[in-house]
């Protein structure tokens, strides 16, 4: 069975639309496009958390593949994230189109989880989401989401395209690897873990309630 990875960028409040440029998706109005730009350095390694693409095959939104059809096949040949993007394999989740020009393409226009859970127990390497918020969530909400790598960038948009919204599965993640980048990236790696446990302070013990008080005091309170 091989592995369903989903890479995003997001802002503090967890928007992921646009965070190459204005003109990328100004869907809905939203006019913050770009968003990420200043923030990327060199620290910021694209290829061990899936944005490339590399060694892996493609499962794409809509709207993600046709910005990336309209903007990677015309960059160089040069190009390292251009290179393993043209050249993989990508499975597109589309109601709406008919035919997919980028190369590798193919269409899956059924019932996405049942099509996605036919992938993952097929023979290859493990597959990759990038961007495409309906689709995470749609497969987030059928649990076939094996690993999450969040970008976190420290910027708050307040509207926009969401990593998860109110539809999203209740469950746990635990968190595998986190490092932060000189600008203030938040660079994480999570993995499901079950269903959330939920508890009460009011039925802990008298000792293990202060100290949870003491940890929830503001520095005006200390």
């Amino acid at each position: 069975m091989r592995k369903l990875i989903a890479s995003a960028f997001i802002s503090l409040d967890g928007i992921m639309q646009a965070p190459g440029g204005p003109e990328e998706d100004p869907t809905g109005g939203f006019a913050d496009g770009g968003w990420m730009f200043n923030y990327a350095d060199d620290s910021m390694d694209l290829s061990e958390a899936g944005f490339d693409g590399k060694d892996r095959e493609l499962v794409l939104g809509r709207r993600t593949y046709e910005i990336f059809e309209a903007y990677w096949p015309y960059q160089p040949d040069d190009h390292p994230v251009a290179k393993t993007l043209n050249a993989a394999k990508k499975y597109v989740a589309s109601r709406t189109r008919i035919k997919l020009h980028w190369n590798n393409s193919t269409l899956i226009r059924g019932d996405v989880v049942k099509e996605i859970q036919v992938l993952k127990s097929s023979p290859g390497p493990d597959l990759q989401i990038i961007g495409s918020s309906n689709l995470i969530q749609t497969l987030q909400t059928a649990s076939l989401i094996d690993e999450f790598h969040v970008w976190t960038f420290p910027v708050v948009l307040g509207k926009g395209k969401r990593l998860f919204s109110d539809l999203s599965k209740p469950s746990a993640l635990k968190l595998m690897h986190s490092k932060v980048s000189p600008t203030g990236v938040v660079m994480s790696t999570y993995v499901p873990d079950g269903d959330i446990q939920p508890g009460s302070f009011s039925s802990a013990d008298p000792s293990d309630k202060e100290l949870a008080r003491r940890k929830m005091m503001t520095n005006e309170e200390w």
